[in-house]
């Protein structure tokens, strides 16, 4: 088992207890409820409950000499990492274990934790904006918001944490910020921002410019069960939009639109158009790959936090212990979906490191090796 290059990318955490009051050593809880998450754990308690299960499987990696503290050790010493040294430890640790290939789709969003909410008070559920490489499916980084309308401010934040050059940033109509996109050109990439209502004189030159223009365009039609869908995608260059709009956004070079029906067995039929803008000069079969592209966010990462995790259910809420409990979340998928020599899905990898305590040591050594690799 090779934890120390792990050890080294989560070095910056500060232990929130007094030096001399330390019984468990941050790294071993750390570890700890790492291991426990992947295997199902939901709560304080299971995690316990997992240590005490594994104590000799701990013990000959070198943890927990002294025994398993017990699940209020766990749970006060989780709650009081400051969520933003971890976020930044983990996206450090995914910069230095991966490589972003030339055009690479990199898709931003949020997803409220729903579970999460102060008592009395739902709407206090925390908000994770988080950046997935849609091909590689893999977790990049994420900033924890206290409701969605603060991704506008979490995502500059989140954007100067990762190393995005080369790469094609995707982000929905909430991020469509100037700023924004000066930020990601200023870091090397491009951006496709959708647009709405929210920049109404930006929409609405849009939908004038493909009304009045000839565009490429591709048509695609799938089916699926009960439903089928037909998709239609549409580019031009920027340069038919009016000079004010060109002037108040310089660095957009295509604008796009997609048209998606859907026609659903015992379901009304549903009409869909979205508008995009984007820095880069794209074509209309890579746009077309990159609007589908993203919603792997969705199915890839938000999908499997609530299914395989239960994410959305899980009631812990004490201090930051949400934030810092969805960061590891995002550790165990990450570390899982690097684990190859079984072709299963999160759901039965799930499963197997319940039932195969071999099996965990093959996983963290796919997760934790990597990083080895890279020293």
């Amino acid at each position: 088992m090779h934890t120390d290059s792990f050890t080294l990318h989560f070095s910056a955490l500060e232990d929130p207890r007094q030096t001399a009051k330390v019984s468990y050593p941050l790294f071993d809880i750390l570890f700890l409820t790492l291991c426990a998450v992947m295997t199902g754990a939901e709560g304080w308690e299971d995690i316990e409950d997992f240590g005490v299960h594994r104590l000799s499987w701990l013990q000959k990696r070198g943890f927990f000499p002294n025994g398993i503290p017990v699940h209020d050790t766990i749970a006060r010493v989780i709650a009081h990492l400051d969520p933003k040294k971890l976020q930044q430890c983990f996206a450090d640790w995914m910069r230095d274990v991966t490589t972003r290939t030339e055009g690479e789709l990199i898709a931003i969003d949020g997803k409220t934790l729903r579970g999460s909410w102060q008592p009395g008070d739902r709407g206090s559920a925390i908000h994770m904006v988080s950046a997935f490489a849609c091909h590689s499916a893999l977790v990049l980084g994420q900033v924890k918001t206290d409701d969605k309308s603060n991704e506008i401010s979490a995502i500059p934040e989140l954007l100067a944490m990762l190393e995005l050059k080369g790469c094609l940033v995707s982000i929905d109509a909430m991020g469509c910020q100037k700023d924004i996109a000066e930020q990601i050109v200023a870091q090397g990439c491009d951006y496709l921002l959708a647009v709405k209502g929210n920049q109404r004189k930006l929409h609405s030159a849009l939908t004038q410019s493909f009304q009045e223009f000839d565009s490429l365009s591709k048509e695609e039609v799938t089916s699926q069960k009960s439903r089928v869908e037909y998709r239609s995608y549409q580019v031009l260059h920027a340069a038919v939009l009016p000079k004010s709009v060109r002037n108040d956004w310089p660095t957009i070079k295509t604008i796009a639109m997609s048209d998606s029906y859907r026609m659903t067995k015992g379901k009304k039929s549903a009409l869909e158009r979205r508008y995009f803008i984007s820095s880069g000069e794209l074509d209309v079969d890579r746009f077309a790959q990159a609007c589908r592209g993203h919603w792997s966010i969705e199915n890839k990462l938000h999908w499997v936090l609530d299914v395989s995790f239960d994410e959305d259910n899980c009631m812990i809420y004490r201090e930051k212990a949400a934030a810092n409990l969805a960061a590891i979340r995002h550790i165990a998928v990450n570390m899982m979906r690097q684990e190859k020599s079984r072709k299963l899905s999160i759901p039965r990898k799930k499963r197997a490191l319940m039932m195969d305590p071999g099996y965990l040591d093959i996983v963290l050594e796919a997760g934790v090796g990597v990083v080895l690799a890279k020293l």
